[in-house]
Formats: structure tokens, C-alpha cells, sequence
């Protein structure tokens, strides 16, 4: 990360940030704790969060009920070690220096928990493998 000073941050993008990026960033949260700071917006946000999604994490115990979609911001990039795009397409600001990685993910948008079951479960293998790359646990 560019940063060793402080803990890495990360940053997750979709269009709406009403499903899969909500997702990815409560997955983080969850599975990182506070090693790893957490960000997620979109290019078009959505008026509220995805309902299938919001009951797909409560599943899993994880309560995103509460979140509500936000504006990426230049600032949000900038602030950010890791931008994580999840079918964006090529609206995320590019600065130096930062790491960019694009997960293919279907769009939850207008499906039920059934078909986003599957969505939540892939972005939670994709987390764990992005926290042991970023954060790893201290060994003691």
C-alpha cells in the first residue's frame, strides 16, 4: 500500500452503491475489523439499498439496513490505497500511485435474495483474499 504509516484503505465502487459494493464493504468491515479502513460510493447512486441485498447480509448476521448510498468523490479516491470496481465501467478517477481492481460481478439490481445469495458469497472469498494481501493478521 502507498501508505505504511497508517492502515490501508479501500475503496468500492458500482454504479448504484446499493448492492454489491454495500456488500463488499460490510464483508471488509466484518472480516477485517479495524485493520483496514472502509469506503464504498457510486457513480449514480441509488435512492436506498438494495432490499435483497440488505436481506442477504442479515443472513449472514450482518445489519447494512442502515446504509444509504453515497456520491464517489474525487476525494473518495484520492483518500483511498485500494479502488475496487465492480461494473463502474470507466467512471472512477485515476490518480498515480494507486492500486485499481476490477471484481466482475453480477448486478443484484431488481433480483431476489435467491439470486444474490450467490453475489454476497463470492464478494466475501473475494475480501478474504484481498485482507490477507493488505492486512494480514499480526502473527504473534
Amino acid at each position: 500500500m502507498a501508505d505504511f504509516s497508517g492502515k490501508p484503505s479501500v475503496l468500492f465502487v458500482c454504479v448504484h452503491n446499493a448492492g454489491r459494493s454495500q456488500m463488499a464493504a460490510a464483508w471488509l468491515t466484518r472480516l477485517a475489523g479495524d485493520r483496514v479502513e472502509v469506503r464504498s460510493a457510486g457513480s449514480n447512486p441509488g435512492a436506498s439499498v438494495n432490499p435483497a441485498a440488505v436481506e442477504a447480509m442479515a443472513e449472514v448476521g450482518i445489519d447494512i439496513s442502515a446504509e444509504t448510498p453515497k456520491i464517489l468523490t474525487i476525494d473518495a479516491v484520492r483518500e483511498s490505497d485500494v479502488c475496487i470496481t465492480m461494473g463502474c465501467g470507466d467512471t472512477c478517477p485515476v490518480f498515480p500511485g494507486k492500486r485499481y481492481l476490477d471484481w466482475k460481478l453480477d448486478d443484484p439490481a431488481g433480483q431476489g435474495v435467491e439470486a444474490v445469495r450467490p453475489v454476497r458469497d463470492e464478494i466475501k472469498t473475494l475480501i478474504e483474499g484481498l485482507i490477507k494481501e493488505i492486512a494480514p493478521e499480526a502473527t504473534a
